[in-house]
């Protein structure tokens, strides 16, 4: 065959191809629908969840008793029946909770805590709560009870009781049982949700909630202003915490910028931000009144019925919210007659890092992760028995995380340790006998070149900084002439305490105000067989660990309601709790102790001259002081381990 002829047999066959095929094309679109160049590209809705997807999400508006109606998100595994009902009321946007990655698996799209509860058939609820992003209302942050400080009858507790109210009666393929869980404003909506409850609601589990804002949690530490908290409330009162609200300030060390600034009030002042609601509850009630003590949510529950299963979590290293779980396990333990209903959990976390991740904090490893073993081990069989009827897995009252050993430790109370003296001594010596002579070791404090809180250049913003800095090396502040510190002897023998150690201090300043601040470290030997670079972190050779780390105002010695100014030179008897931890110092190791004035700029600078507003100090205020730190005889400063016996 020529190629002439071969060429167009092949364009006949192609000819016929196209024409057979032809009736199987779309026929064509009119000119009215035909795309141009000129067809506008935006479209109504496109939905990304596709039949394929395993499964279901619906968006509701569920209405309380007053109206207001609440922006609420129902996600379920497809297929399921009978699934008991887990809820989180959020100011932190329930739609991106339950749409953190677009994909078609329930495990996705839901947070890391989620994954085990959605693939076992729980129905999965997130409610954006009154006031913010898609609900209605009007927002007040830790909206107290209401009671003495809230004449509207409307608050957390009955939010929850409506919504647990309208679930049951509108989602079918549960069974009419509810638990709620939450971590840091989340566990203040869990602990709200336990107070007046709703018969559905059987087992909760505040995770380092937000208790009490001025004692120990997010606002103020012990008096001491956490700086951090203007920067949050701006956050949160503007565009329903959709964003906004950041501080324009740029680049650059916060600890120079937050210095520069002076005051809390003239921060404010040239931000402008000082009108915020949020911020004028700080700066114009710096001392615990009615204003505070009356928004303590331990002591609403322990005026109440202990009627809800409950389970509280924190973490050890929790740098925001450590006050609180503690806070309300003793509040509510001493209702638990049988002590099958309240259990304590600690783990090595920083906050809300049980929901993440927990191989690791900082530098420190641990043997598996940590937080899904609780989840698994313990949190999911605490749910199924209460919302499915599972066996009962008798969980443990207590259940702690033991550093040092790494390995998970069940207790019937807490504290299990006994309350065993470290005294400072002489020299810059620490140890179990009382110091057999007295004096006193003594530094000067300037606010105008304060101890940092973690090593400068310090951004509050990152989180590689602020998530892990309590478990941050303290050898980058030891050997400075603002603080002391204080060190045992090399351990032969193993440490192991359990409970909140506790600062028993006797200290004069010749100022008329003084912050303290004191922590516990664990002092590791400088020969630890390990590389200096273990994919980035570092080698745990000589690191000093902080155990704990807690500050105390001054002023408040007395009463935390009226402060009062110090007598210069007057030796001051101060007693506070560090943190609650389970750890044990190991033989070879040092247990230390630092003692100094300032902790910039997580907390305000003490200006060390009595004024009767810190928050509005002026720069003449801020003055030197020399620190005076006393051991020995009737003054004897030690931290109270809580020391258990081996």
């Amino acid at each position: 065959m020529s190629p002439l002829r071969s060429l167009l047999s092949f364009a006949g066959v192609s000819m016929l191809s196209l024409a057979c095929a032809a009736p199987a094309l779309a026929a064509p679109a009119s000119p009215a629908e035909r795309v141009t160049p000129m067809t506008p590209d935006i479209v109504d809705h496109y939905e990304q969840v596709l039949p394929s997807a395993d499964f279901i999400r619906r968006e509701a508006m569920v209405p309380m008793r007053d109206g207001t109606k609440l922006y609420t998100v129902i996600v379920m595994k497809k297929g399921t029946q009978g699934g008991p009902i887990l809820l989180s009321r959020t100011p932190y946007d329930a739609h991106e909770a339950t749409h953190r990655v677009a994909s078609q698996r329930i495990v996705d799209i839901l947070e890391t805590m989620d994954a085990e509860f959605a693939q076992d058939g729980y129905i999965r609820v997130y409610q954006d709560i009154r006031g913010m992003h898609r609900s209605q209302g009007t927002y007040i942050m830790n909206r107290p009870l209401a009671g003495p400080l809230n004449d509207t009858g409307i608050d957390e507790s009955t939010d929850a009781y409506d919504t647990i109210d309208w679930l049951v009666k509108n989602v079918p393929e549960s069974n009419g049982k509810v638990g709620i869980i939450g971590s840091s404003y989340l566990g203040f909506t869990t602990l709200m949700a336990e107070i007046n409850p709703h018969p559905a609601l059987k087992a909760a589990v505040p995770e380092s909630p937000m208790v009490d804002g001025w004692m120990g949690d997010d606002w103020f530490h012990n008096g001491a202003f956490r700086v951090s908290s203007l920067d949050y409330a701006v956050g949160q009162a503007t565009n329903k915490g959709d964003g906004g609200g950041e501080f324009a300030l740029g680049k650059g060390d916060d600890y120079t910028r937050w210095l520069k600034a002076g005051s809390m009030a003239d921060f404010a002042e040239s931000l402008g931000i000082s009108k915020v609601p949020g911020v004028r509850k700080f700066v114009e009630n710096p001392a615990y009144t009615d204003f505070w003590s009356l928004q303590a949510v331990d002591k609403w529950l322990a005026v109440r019925p202990l009627s809800v299963p409950t389970m509280l979590e924190v973490g050890q290293w929790d740098q925001e919210d450590s006050y609180g779980a503690p806070a309300v396990y003793r509040a509510l333990e001493p209702k638990d007659k049988a002590n099958d209903m309240v259990t304590l959990v600690i783990g090595p976390w920083r906050h809300s890092g049980a929901n993440h991740g927990g191989s690791s904090l900082g530098a420190l490893d641990f043997t598996g992760d940590t937080a899904r073993e609780w989840r698994t081990r313990y949190l999911k069989p605490f749910f199924d028995h209460w919302l499915k009827g599972a066996p009962d897995p008798h969980t443990p009252p207590v259940v702690t995380y033991a550093t040092g050993i790494n390995q998970w430790q069940e207790s019937p109370r807490w504290p299990m340790g006994g309350a065993t003296p470290l005294y400072l001594d002489a020299d810059g010596t620490a140890g179990f006998a009382r110091p057999s002579g007295a004096g006193h070791t003594d530094y000067v404090s300037d606010p105008a070149h304060p101890v940092p809180f973690i090593p400068r250049p310090i951004d509050m913003g990152n989180a590689a900084q602020w998530k892990p800095w309590l478990v941050h090396d303290q050898r980058f502040v030891s050997g400075r002439p603002d603080m002391a510190e204080w060190q045992t002897a090399t351990l032969d023998k193993p440490v192991h305490i359990m409970g909140a150690p506790e600062v028993d201090l006797y200290a004069a300043t010749t100022g008329t105000d003084s912050d303290w601040v004191v922590k516990l470290i664990d002092v590791y030997p400088n020969d630890v067989p390990e590389p200096a670079d273990q994919g980035g972190r570092p080698s745990m050779a000589g690191y000093e660990l902080p155990i704990g780390i807690e500050i105390f105002r001054g002023r408040y010695a007395k009463s935390f309601a009226r402060p009062e100014a110090l007598k210069p030179g007057q030796v001051t008897h101060y007693r506070w709790a560090l943190p609650n931890v389970n750890h044990v110092f190991l033989p070879g190791h040092r247990i230390k102790v630092e003692v100094q004035s300032s902790l910039f700029p997580l907390y305000d600078r003490n200006p060390q001259t009595f004024v009767p507003n810190i928050m509005t100090a002026k720069p003449a205020d801020y003055r030197k002081a020399t620190q005076s730190v006393w051991f020995g005889g009737s003054q004897a400063s030690a931290i109270i381990l809580p020391v258990t016996e081996p």
